[in-house]
């Protein structure tokens, strides 16, 4: 608490939340409040995680036309200045503590949606099971907001403030945007909020619209006909039992499971979704093909392949759940299991053994390698065993030929894989460096 408020953050102050469980009770599907958030672990980290709190800061800071102040007002929300949020339909807003004992009121307003507009989100949503199993795990499809432009654009948000300054967009409106970016980061259904829409009205639709589509499909879809013996015949004393039917066709692709509701006591509806989606996929292989694809991975490869089958990078509340979750499953740290995850996509299981494994190559192609990359004006790589080292980039040889790069901030042995694998040392770095 700094000394020039003298401890006046526990006064009265109208419109402020007494407590979270105040603030809490006060939450009705058009009108929520929510309890001041704890000023941030570490000050200057990124404002937003999800790729819809990123666009929300972007369209606040495209706005501002002062980066001074927009500094201040990021600073005012990492410290913990904004008291409790509200949020209505078209309007948050919220008391800020600046350098004065009374704090300012600041609001921002934003364009609501149109009935049309919100027929459409919700026709897009429900079309497609995995846009309504997204949206019931907190997570936005880029598709579902591009159908309705549901993200603020340029001039979209209006700050309003009572303080002295006379610039559109103040420190307190500007911490009071960056405090709500957090928000929406956890539950977009705060922008749905801030767009018209409550969380349970948008449900209610959702499930009508849905449950639409599943009957019109019902309706007008014709399940293929099947051979089948009757059961008074299988079970018949009789010398010699009919033939079996044909086996069952196998569908094209697997089938999604169904959607698993929040429920307490319940296991993770994540969790759930992912051991059924993992489960049908892995069925469906080996009735196509004869051969389980996963048998032959170690319990941490398959970690590694579940983290990296899912995008965010562990980012969105849904990932990083699934990340720490599988890390304390097989003894390691969120940050081992993040670079064993880049190291997958780059390469699959051999991207995930050059980053785990060193060994000594055959000297003919590393040999090669250093010459041809000095030919082109790269600095000199220094060799150990499979790696070729720089000041900041580095190249990995791996049993299967191809070269891996990888990088790492200058002066620090904290090496991270980038780029596209090649059989050509020159490529990969050049892939690495964004060449090409």
């Amino acid at each position: 608490m700094s000394p020039d408020r003298g401890g006046r953050r526990g006064a009265h102050i109208p419109g402020r939340a007494g407590s979270a469980e105040q603030a809490r009770a006060r939450h009705t599907d058009t009108r929520r409040t929510f309890p001041p958030l704890p000023p941030r672990a570490r000050p200057g980290a990124t404002p937003a995680l999800t790729w819809w709190g990123n666009a929300w800061v972007e369209a606040l800071e495209d706005t501002a036309l002062d980066p001074a102040r927009l500094a201040r007002g990021r600073a005012y929300a990492d410290r913990g200045h904004v008291d409790a949020i509200t949020v209505v339909p078209g309007r948050v807003l919220a008391y800020v503590h600046g350098s004065r004992p009374r704090p300012y009121r600041a609001e921002l307003r934003l364009r609501t949606l149109t009935e049309e507009q919100w027929t459409r989100f919700v026709e897009t949503a429900a079309a497609r099971p995995e846009h309504m199993a997204s949206l019931l795990d907190k997570d936005v499809p880029h598709a579902l907001a591009a159908a309705v432009d549901l993200l603020p654009a340029v001039d979209d948000l209006l700050p309003e403030c009572n303080c002295p300054d006379p610039a559109e967009l103040c420190k307190h409106a500007a911490a009071l945007c960056y405090q709500t970016a957090r928000l929406i980061d956890e539950d977009p259904f705060v922008l749905f909020l801030l767009r018209g829409r409550g969380e349970q009205e948008l449900l209610a639709d959702l499930t009508r619209r849905n449950a639409v589509h599943t009957a019109q499909e019902r309706h007008t879809g014709q399940a293929p006909a099947l051979d089948s013996v009757p059961a008074r015949d299988a079970l018949a004393r009789a010398a010699r039992l009919p033939a079996l039917p044909p086996e069952f066709p196998v569908p094209v692709h697997p089938e999604r499971p169904p959607s698993y509701p929040q429920a307490p006591d319940a296991p993770d509806p994540l969790a759930l979704d992912l051991l059924a989606t993992e489960a049908g996929v892995r069925a469906h292989t080996l009735l196509t093909t004869g051969t389980d694809p996963l048998a032959g991975l170690t319990p941490w490869q398959d970690a590694v392949r579940l983290a990296a089958a899912h995008p965010g990078s562990g980012l969105t509340a849904a990932t990083r759940a699934l990340y720490a979750s599988l890390a304390r499953g097989t003894g390691r740290t969120p940050v081992d299991l993040a670079r064993a995850v880049a190291a997958w996509r780059q390469g699959g299981p051999a991207g995930l053994s050059v980053l785990e494994e060193e060994w000594d190559p055959p000297a003919g192609p590393f040999d090669r390698a250093r010459p041809a990359l000095l030919a082109t004006g790269a600095p000199e790589f220094r060799p150990r065993r499979n790696h070729l080292s720089s000041v900041a980039v580095q190249l990995r040889l791996g049993r299967d030929g191809l070269w891996y790069g990888y990088e790492s901030d200058p002066g620090r042995d904290d090496w991270w894989p980038r780029g596209d694998p090649s059989p050509d040392p020159v490529a990969a770095l050049d892939s690495l460096l964004g060449r090409g």
